[in-house]
């Protein structure tokens, strides 16, 4: 059994062409794959967690995303959907590592915003359900961050 720590420096946490080529329902469009993962690339955002290479080549993007000029599914799209560790500075991979990759913010997205829809691809993309996860990753990363204090 290994004991070597798994490198977070190569890690793809998400990625919406997985999602749209697996389970996704045929009756949606695509872009609905692209939702859970802008509304978490958007709170990176909203943080300043992301990377030098994000700002470099997101800088508009952020900017416009900032003043909520375009929408979660927008903003994941001009990415293609990809979340992963260049995406964010070493704080935000540390937590996004902990957080997205162990799967809590799926349990918090599922919890808040599909309840009782059919599957996380029906969450509608809208500033106010944005909202409502922000806050729950605002608490979870406050939380994240005494547990590394």
């Amino acid at each position: 059994m290994s004991s070597k720590k798994p490198d977070i420096h190569k890690t793809i946490y998400d990625s919406a062409k997985s999602h749209f080529l697996g389970n996704f329902p045929d009756n949606l469009p695509i872009e609905q794959a692209y939702v859970h993962i802008g509304m978490f690339l958007g709170w990176i955002i909203q943080n300043d967690l992301y990377s030098e290479y994000f700002e470099e080549e997101a800088e508009i993007q952020i900017f416009r995303f900032k003043r909520r000029e375009i929408s979660c599914t927008i903003l994941s799209e001009i990415w293609d959907g990809y979340l992963g560790h260049e995406l964010f500075n070493k704080r935000g991979n540390m937590f996004t590592y902990y957080y997205y990759g162990g799967g809590l913010y799926r349990n918090d997205y599922d919890e808040l915003l599909v309840k009782k829809l059919p599957s996380i691809y029906h969450v509608n993309d809208s500033w106010e359900n944005f909202d409502k996860i922000a806050l729950r990753i605002d608490m979870r990363f406050q939380d994240w961050k005494k547990l590394i204090s």
